[in-house]
């Protein structure tokens, strides 16, 4: 979003005239910022065989999936409900890989009749696996390799305690298991968290996996996972991808030689793609004033963004009507029956009843983690491309809210209706 002629635009559009033609609260994607982040990673890893796949649960409206799959990136599924939106964008199956989390051996099926290229993270599952498959069908085996890395302990998945993966302590096992039934495994796979800064992390993880490796003859691919930090404020410490692709090329083509063929590189990038080319828009319904406080009332709440309350995440907030007035001190609140605050204490230029608020960074797991909490409908979505703004999600009606309930309308008499 850049500041020119005394106005907020993305691709040269106004945001004020996007609000006032598609009302709010809305969430804008600018295409340009995904295209960039693409172009990025590619740079940074290009001279070894890296392929990397969108990680879809940040954001799958299907036209955001399109702009990937145009540009050649992949996708990475937790679910059979994402493969298919995949799917419908346009990918071949054999472009999703299937990573999900403590799910039946039922979905895992469904996964395979799709296509999908399959990952495991446990080894109950991976022994039913074998069972039904032998070597007919091939997966990729998810390790745990007990690094302790990200900017959340929510977003932490790669230490000791985690719920995700296989530990490499298990790895013995592992391999028993796979000698038993006959797997065929194809990958190898570990994602330490998000919002990683040090490039020595993945390297870390790197050595675990590629002293792994050597147990298992028929890799296709090696994959990192990601965790890739972008930036929340002005003056953040973001990943230096450039440095990273360095390292870790390094180390893989060595990896390489040393197993004796080439594999692939995978990378599971989500928020990194799409964090910064979303925002969201919001419109100030009441300036509320107490002994302690000034607080900005706004037509939206944690049922639309809630990262802030749910990972205290901070997103920079603009005033995008009064973009320079002079800076007082605001907590922004949504409309919601709790402790409902976007940002406590921000200064903002001054804030006026019918102001337009945007959220910046709001692209990964905004509209995502958006529900239908008080009963309130979900905001519509617009991407900007090509310097053109198109609806690609309509706003909800009560018609969404009533579609898959079940209920008898009760007839009031007549003679009750008139007293």
């Amino acid at each position: 979003m850049q500041f020119s002629d005394n106005q907020y635009q993305i691709q040269g559009l106004d945001v004020l005239e996007i609000c006032q033609k598609f009302d709010t609260p809305l969430y804008i994607y600018d295409s340009s910022k995904i295209l960039d982040k693409i172009a990025t990673l590619q740079k940074a890893f290009q001279g070894i065989r890296c392929k990397f796949k969108y990680a879809a649960k940040a954001l799958t409206n299907l036209s955001i999936l399109q702009i990937f799959k145009k540009k050649g990136v992949g996708l990475d599924v937790v679910s059979i409900q994402e493969a298919q939106m995949g799917i419908l964008a346009g990918y071949a199956p054999h472009e999703i890989l299937f990573t999900p989390n403590g799910v039946a051996i039922e979905e895992i099926q469904e996964a395979v009749k799709l296509g999908l290229v399959i990952n495991i993270d446990n080894i109950s599952i991976l022994e039913q696996f074998g069972s039904l498959y032998g070597s007919q069908v091939p997966c990729c085996i998810r390790f745990n390799p007990h690094i302790m890395a990200g900017g959340n302990s929510k977003i932490s998945v790669g230490h000791i305690d985690s719920k995700f993966g296989i530990s490499v302590l298990q790895a013995r096992h592992v391999l028993r298991v796979v000698k038993a039934y006959d797997i065929r495994i194809n990958g190898l796979h570990m994602h330490t968290g998000s919002d990683i800064l040090d490039a020595e992390v993945f390297l870390r993880g790197a050595e675990i996996i590629f002293d792994l490796a050597k147990d298992f003859q028929d890799l296709e691919f090696i994959d990192l996972g990601s965790g890739f930090k972008v930036a929340y404020k002005p003056g953040d410490v973001i990943t230096d991808v450039e440095e990273l692709g360095q390292k870790i090329g390094a180390a893989f083509r060595q990896f390489c030689h040393q197993y004796g063929k080439e594999v692939e590189l995978w990378f599971e990038p989500g928020k990194f793609f799409v964090s910064e080319a979303g925002y969201f828009l919001v419109n100030v319904n009441v300036i509320k004033q107490t002994p302690a406080t000034i607080f900005a009332g706004v037509n939206s709440g944690f049922n639309h963004l809630i990262r802030p309350m749910f990972y205290d995440s901070y997103h920079e907030i603009i005033n995008v009507s009064n973009p320079q007035g002079p800076l007082r001190v605001y907590s922004v609140v949504g409309y919601i029956c709790e402790t409902d605050t976007f940002a406590a204490d921000r200064k903002l230029n001054e804030v006026r009843e019918g102001d337009i608020l945007a959220f910046k960074n709001a692209g990964a797991y905004g509209f995502m983690m958006s529900s239908n909490y008080n009963s309130r409908f979900r905001p519509a979505e617009v991407l900007i491309e090509n310097g053109e703004v198109r609806l690609i999600r309509r706003r909800e009606t009560m018609e969404d809210l009533l579609r898959n309930q079940i209920f008898e309308k009760e007839t009031v008499p007549i003679a009750e209706s008139n007293a």
